[in-house]
């Protein structure tokens, strides 16, 4: 996405109906896709509110309109379902009544009322707390149990289709429009090794063992919101990528980036591991959230989606080092590169703690 100028998110800031003066804008949070600043309003009566303004990256999301239709259709049901305050997203609409604002140079905005008292964490700081995400996007899955899946927009097409991804390695790795393809033969040879694996979850969906479910599709610990005293699961943000999807990926996504004990980029391979007290921490969150709406096929393949969605997200890193680091935020050359080799480890890691991990989910299997 291209770079912002303050002025223009003050700009896109003053077209939304915040009750007040704007007095404070701030870049926020560590998201890689979409700009997101913190906006402070000082009231009439003199307190402060705070919003949150996004501008969605159009590279990524060719349809915006698109994605916020999604977010309105889910967030208006989840308040129907009786979620309300900070349990839910709240969008603020424009000053004339829409819930975006497309500025001169075709950026589009989306604001937010901002949830107070609250904190998103980068890692978990305890089991506990990752239990309480777990909780939340289980709870959040079974709240959307009943809405009409085939009413979302597939906003990016083939997301977690695994063997489309597959397929898009191997076309950037045949272009090798960059010249790096020597450099990560190593890597290359990873996925290959990986291929049949990749069919897995289509697999089982074409043999009606997995259904499609609202999913949220980018179920990172810093995407719910926590009490900032009690570290209780307050709300499920970044919806961007809700759209019809299977429940393991979405439990698969967190394990992949909350269980490992090292960062998403870790340069040293050997603090990459899998913990397992975390692994079961949320995997006891996640179904107890979901509170029995998960199918026994279902529940025995999350170990399944934890090894795919670290597998994909390391094939897609290395796909875009491959591109020339045009998909995700980068803050040095080679972060991609990072990413992948990161991810790659912690497969290994949940290759070698398979059976540990599989036996964690059968005890959740209904009799």
């Amino acid at each position: 996405m291209r770079a912002i100028s303050i002025e223009q998110v003050l700009c896109a800031a003053a077209q939304f109906d915040l009750g007040g003066i704007i007095v404070g804008c701030n870049i926020y949070g560590s998201g890689h896709i979409n700009g997101t600043n913190l906006i402070t309003v000082q009231t009439p009566q003199g307190s402060t509110k705070r919003y949150i303004l996004q501008t969605i990256n159009g590279d990524v999301f060719p349809n915006p309109e698109q994605v916020i239709e999604n977010i309105a259709k889910v967030t208006e049901f989840l308040h129907k379902k009786g979620l309300s305050g900070r349990r839910v997203l709240n969008i603020i609409p424009t000053r004339d009544g829409h819930l975006r604002y497309w500025d001169t140079s075709g950026l589009c905005f989306r604001m937010y009322d901002f949830i107070e008292s609250s904190v998103c964490l980068d890692k978990a700081e305890s089991p506990e707390v990752f239990y309480q995400s777990g909780f939340a996007f289980g709870e959040f899955q079974r709240y959307l149990t009943d809405f009409p899946v085939d009413e979302l927009h597939e906003t990016l097409a083939d997301f977690h289709n695994t063997p489309k991804r597959f397929e898009d390695f191997l076309s950037a790795v045949e272009q090798d429009r960059f010249g790096r393809v020597s450099m990560v033969q190593k890597e290359i040879d990873f996925v290959h090794k990986r291929m049949a694996f990749c069919s897995v979850l289509v697999n089982a969906h074409a043999q009606g063992r997995l259904p499609l479910r609202v999913t949220h599709n980018d179920t990172k610990l810093n995407n719910v919101m926590l009490d900032e005293k009690s570290r209780k699961a307050l709300c499920v943000i970044d919806l961007d990528t809700v759209m019809p999807g299977f429940s393991v990926n979405d439990f698969g996504d967190a394990i992949r980036f909350g269980a490992n004990t090292a960062a998403e980029d870790e340069r040293d391979l050997s603090k990459v591991s899998l913990d397992m007290e975390l692994f079961e921490a949320y995997t006891k969150g996640f179904l107890k959230g979901c509170d029995g709406i998960l199918g026994n096929e279902e529940i025995r393949l999350l170990p399944e989606g934890a090894k795919m969605m670290t597998l994909e997200c390391g094939m897609r890193f290395l796909t875009d080092y491959l591109q020339g680091d045009t998909y995700f935020k980068t803050a040095y050359e080679g972060h991609n590169l990072d990413r992948c080799r990161a991810q790659f480890r912690l497969v290994e890691c949940m290759e070698e703690h398979w059976r540990d991990m599989k036996n964690c989910v059968e005890k959740y299997i209904q009799k």
